[in-house]
């Protein structure tokens, strides 16, 4: 059929013209929709009970202690999503710098927290307001967004930095596993930070073996050190294991150079050569995963992919385990990035956190097996104050940042066509 004759099929067809027309908000919600990869160990050892998901907020009964705090320069937007168990009543609010807001979940919640940035929405926060220049539809943040809304229903749009909690996992609904994941990207520094509860088993837990930190920003990471504490997230006594290689540079161009949301222009395109790692990046500068920008199966371990001994961490996957050693970044990181614990307690989630990213796991990896299954003992305690431990774990940084491989796999023109229209339309 010609070009002519499809679009006067279209004019005699309304219902098609308006099939189409209502396609188009779905194509934009197409990432929103598919961008979150959910931890495989939290699937693996799944809680059999059923835990239908709820709005929320729980009984005062059942309710563990949520804190959401901006220790960012700027106002964010922190959104909230629920899987399992009743969640904290909201799905995302406003937040303004040096200000924190206490929620509420059910000792049984199964969910994600992330950061919106650079949000504008209308009085009734179902929309876009008019200052993003798009007329009021289309997402109203920058990053994070979720269909446009201040309270989100559905997972942000990548890239996102993503706090991961079942709070009732394992076969009897009796540990917590949690993450930070940069599986979908990333797009603000993160920290979670344990509140203790009753649970006898964790009481005076050291925050040192739970309150895990990505801080992969420019200008917001502290001097190299082994070790240190930061804000209310360690003491003295127990101070936090950092990864100790990484430096202001290098932290300002992990991000592979074409999975930046925005590349900066380059001086010399068109005429010579001009290295990426020499060209000023901005503060701000959000980054996809490999399979948040191609969903390729080699990028995402799906399809033929779906096996840890054919499916390995790619260029973002490693320099994001470079700066961040405590995170998971890619589908097969989960047994070197997943938190267990006894249930009990409650959780905060810092964005914009003191200090420098963590390297928990790999220096207390027997400490948190056994903590996982049996609770503190005084040998935990014991190796969470040993400063030999705490700066030998140091050293076990996440691998040497790679430099110079291209990310972005080959696709399909279909894939490009889709890609192109999505850019145009949303």
């Amino acid at each position: 059929m010609s070009k002519t004759n499809s679009l006067s099929a279209m004019r005699r067809s309304p219902s098609l013209s308006r099939l189409l027309l209502a396609a188009i908000p779905l194509l934009c919600l197409i990432q929103t929709v598919s961008a979150y990869h959910m931890n495989p160990f939290f699937e693996r050892n799944a809680n059999p009970l059923p835990r239908p998901a709820r709005w929320g907020p729980p009984m005062k009964r059942d309710s563990i202690p949520l804190v959401i705090s901006n220790n960012c320069a700027e106002t964010i937007w922190p959104a909230i999503g629920t899987q399992a168990g009743t969640g904290a009543g909201t799905g995302g609010f406003e937040l303004s710098p040096g200000n924190s807001k206490s929620l509420t979940v059910s000792g049984d919640w199964q969910g994600r927290v992330w950061g919106r940035t650079n949000c504008s929405f209308n009085v009734a926060g179902n929309g876009a307001s008019n200052l993003n220049g798009v007329d009021g539809s289309g997402a109203a943040c920058v990053t994070g967004d979720c269909a446009g809304v201040l309270s989100c229903v559905l997972t942000g749009r990548t890239p996102i930095t993503l706090a991961e909690f079942d709070l009732a996992g394992g076969t009897g609904g009796e540990q917590t596993f949690y993450d930070i994941s940069l599986v979908d990207g990333y797009n603000l520094p993160m920290q979670v930070i344990y509140i203790p509860g009753n649970n006898p088993k964790l009481k005076n837990i050291p925050p040192n073996l739970t309150n895990a930190a990505c801080i992969a920003t420019a200008g917001l990471m502290s001097a190299p050190a082994g070790s240190g504490t930061s804000g209310n997230a360690t003491t003295t006594a127990n101070p936090l294991p950092y990864e100790s290689r990484q430096d202001s540079k290098s932290i300002a161009s992990w991000c592979p150079w074409d999975l930046q949301v925005k590349q900066p222009t380059k001086p010399g395109d068109g005429v010579y050569p001009y290295p990426d790692d020499n060209i000023q990046r901005p503060i701000f500068d959000p980054c996809l995963s490999a399979c948040a920008k191609n969903n390729l199966p080699k990028d995402c371990c799906t399809g033929s992919y779906n096996d840890a001994k054919k499916c390995k961490p790619g260029l973002y996957s490693r320099n994001a385990k470079a700066v961040c050693p405590d995170v998971y970044s890619f589908a097969f990181d989960d047994q070197t990035s997943t938190f267990v614990i006894p249930t009990g307690g409650g959780w905060e989630v810092k964005f914009c956190p003191e200090g420098r990213s963590t390297n928990i796991i790999n220096t207390f990896k027997s400490q948190l097996g056994a903590l996982g299954q049996s609770g503190l003992t005084k040998a935990i305690e014991d190796a969470a104050a040993n400063m030999t431990i705490i700066e030998e774990g140091a050293k076990k940084s996440g691998a040497e940042r790679v430099r110079g491989e291209p990310a972005m796999g080959r696709g399909s023109l279909g894939a490009l066509v889709v890609v192109v229209a999505w850019a145009v339309l949303c």
